[in-house]
């Protein structure tokens, strides 16, 4: 098992979890969508009781680099992460750190530049599998047709998120609807709808 060391930080966004090691950032994941415990199942992980300085000092530079995230002072992540999944979780991945701050593109758009034009599906799931929620940027890939999709941490973070990197300044977001958005826990891409949704 990876021991890792586990910082919890404030954020707009509710209480966010860092999960670190010595050497990489492993997990960034909003404690109360009830997803870390399960990304340090999936990695083989277990919370280090009684990490070395290495772990918090990584854990600790991730969570600067998130404030200055959500203050719009950095656009790119540079504390080292670890990208731990199958192959092609690994590849999405890869992909969605191409994202530009403050672009989106499709799941189907993102299946082509990961080679496989018909794994959309595919794609989602790896979004969902994301163990470094804003870090590598699943909340920047929306439907073809401009609706949000998927999010694993719920849709009202996902917008908070798009609104922030776009520089809107009316962020409608509301931390008491997180646990009522449960719909699009998995992060996968549903059919198109009337709404957009």
């Amino acid at each position: 098992m990876i021991p890792l060391a586990v910082l919890v930080v404030d954020s707009p966004l509710g209480p966010i979890s860092i999960g670190a090691n010595e050497d990489a950032v492993w997990s960034v994941e909003f404690s109360d969508a009830n997803r870390f415990e399960s990304h340090l199942s999936r990695l083989d992980a277990e919370r280090d009781r009684s990490p070395n300085p290495g772990s918090l000092t990584l854990a600790s530079r991730m969570a600067g680099e998130l404030e200055r995230y959500f203050h719009r002072e950095l656009q790119r992540f540079e504390t080292p992460i670890r990208l731990a999944g199958t192959p092609f979780e690994r590849a999405v991945w890869e992909e969605l750190l191409r994202i530009p701050f403050g672009e989106t593109l499709s799941y189907a758009a993102l299946a082509h530049r990961v080679g496989d034009p018909k794994a959309t599906r595919a794609v989602g799931r790896a979004n969902g599998a994301n163990p470094l929620a804003i870090v590598v940027p699943c909340h920047r890939v929306v439907e073809t047709g401009g609706g949000l999709g998927g999010y694993g941490g719920g849709l009202d973070r996902k917008r908070f998120l798009l609104d922030l990197e776009s520089g809107q300044e009316a962020l409608n977001y509301d931390l008491q609807n997180l646990e009522n958005d449960s719909s699009d826990r998995g992060g996968e891409p549903r059919p198109q709808s009337g709404l957009g949704l």
